[in-house]
């Protein structure tokens, strides 16, 4: 097994990693993070070490812990002990404290935690989402999301330009805070890094989201940290992680409000337009054009976007649709398709979602595309009781919607149902 590119024999002996897994011997470090230019300190992120194995990296633990099944363990662990060392050393009241979080574990609440609602009471307690695979588990990663919100806690995506991923997921997770990752201040600017930093800017004029600038080490990359809208920063030339200062000052600073996101309780797309005023019905062949208009526009787009699909049933997933998919999931984060009887020769970066045959979604036809600067979507349910003398006869009650907020609602529908 493996996780962040770290493979595993779960079967050898791993003495010192079956130790850390279970959080023998983490300890807390604390990295200030600074109000920018000023440079004044207004919390600090809070980075999981194993200082007594010091040969042990976060990466190199966390990815054990994937393969042992043990992440979840691991994050409370790393979390409680991370809010217990900020109690206990006296940061101030109301200070930044950034807890990283995996986006496979599952969340324990403030109802349940005494040490999480302390840490919501004292602080400004913001969670932060890993990059590590904040694909590979989507039900739990928007159950989190979903559940921190109720809690009225924060949310932060971390290492936002490493990865194509985050970019997809920022309507999807709506984060009050993006970290920027090191690469977008330290390397020097390129039509990578602007069309990274337009996706992010983008999504901040939308939302008002807090930007936080990684890796600052030089004046020259804070110069480059507030011309892509970084108002917070952390890097070496602030501080290198370290145990907690004790009594640890901050300055004021305005904490992010945390706002409702993505609506999920919704079983299926169509659920999300079943009272639009814009429904329409339409025979296949229309529906047909429509969804080939959005794939396309998808596949010439350079930001990107994810794009989802259900076709009903696997006999529609035929070649010329394999093929299509296949290019489409070349440049595209995700690509994910769904259906009842889809053979098993799927396309390559296609991840194919097979349907229960008594699935509501069976009827339906769905194609999202959701990018930084892409939102759209058809959604369509079959005619109830129709008995058509043909398969293009078939009849659709249908809505193509552009609205960013619901496309985003529809796309939680599907992803809540990737595994």
């Amino acid at each position: 097994m493996s996780g962040n590119g770290v493979q595993w024999d779960v079967s050898g002996a791993h003495s010192d990693l079956d130790d850390a897994v279970t959080g023998e011997g983490v300890a807390p470090f604390f990295q200030p993070i600074v109000s920018l230019p000023s440079g004044t300190v207004v919390g600090f992120e809070a980075l999981a070490r194993w200082p007594r194995q010091p040969q042990l990296g976060p990466q190199e633990v966390f990815a054990y812990a994937a393969a042992t099944r043990q992440v979840t363990e691991l994050d409370r662990v790393c979390i409680d002990r991370a809010i217990d060392a900020a109690l206990r050393g006296g940061l101030s009241k109301g200070a930044f404290l950034g807890v990283n979080s995996e986006p496979a574990s599952d969340y324990t609440g403030r109802a349940d935690s005494e040490i999480v609602q302390r840490g919501h009471d004292e602080f400004a307690l913001i969670y932060e989402l890993t990059e590590r695979n904040l694909l590979g588990h989507l039900p739990t990663l928007l159950r989190k999301v979903a559940a921190l919100r109720a809690d009225g806690i924060a949310i932060a995506l971390d290492d936002v330009g490493d990865n194509p991923e985050s970019l997809a997921l920022l309507d999807i997770v709506s984060p009050e805070v993006i970290k920027l990752a090191n690469k977008l201040i330290q390397d020097p600017p390129n039509a990578d890094t602007a069309k990274t930093s337009a996706a992010i800017m983008a999504h901040r004029e939308r939302r008002a989201t807090l930007i936080v600038a990684e890796g600052i080490e030089t004046d020259e990359h804070v110069e480059q940290a507030l011309a892509w809208g970084a108002t917070l920063g952390q890097g070496f030339l602030f501080g290198k992680p370290s145990p907690l200062p004790l009594h640890a000052t901050t300055g004021a600073w305005s904490p992010p409000t945390v706002r409702p996101g993505v609506l999920t309780s919704f079983d299926t797309p169509f659920d999300v337009v079943a009272d639009d005023p814009s429904m329409r019905t339409a025979r296949k062949p229309t529906l047909m054009t429509i969804s080939r208009h959005l794939e396309e526009q998808a596949r010439h787009r350079e930001d990107t976007p994810m794009v989802l699909t259900a076709l009903q049933d696997g006999v529609h997933f035929g070649l010329p649709t394999r093929r299509r998919y296949e290019a489409l999931a070349a440049t595209s984060p995700l690509v994910a398709v769904f259906g009842t009887n889809i053979a098993p020769n799927h396309p390559v970066g296609v991840r194919v979602v097979t349907l229960d045959a008594t699935d509501t979604l069976g009827s339906q036809w769905v194609v999202v595309t959701l990018g930084p600067h892409t939102a759209a979507a058809l959604v369509a349910r079959e005619r109830r009781g129709q008995v058509p003398t043909a398969d293009d006869d078939r009849e659709f009650d249908f809505v193509v919607t552009h609205d960013r907020t619901v496309v985003t609602a529809v796309a939680s529908a599907l992803l809540n149902r990737v595994r």
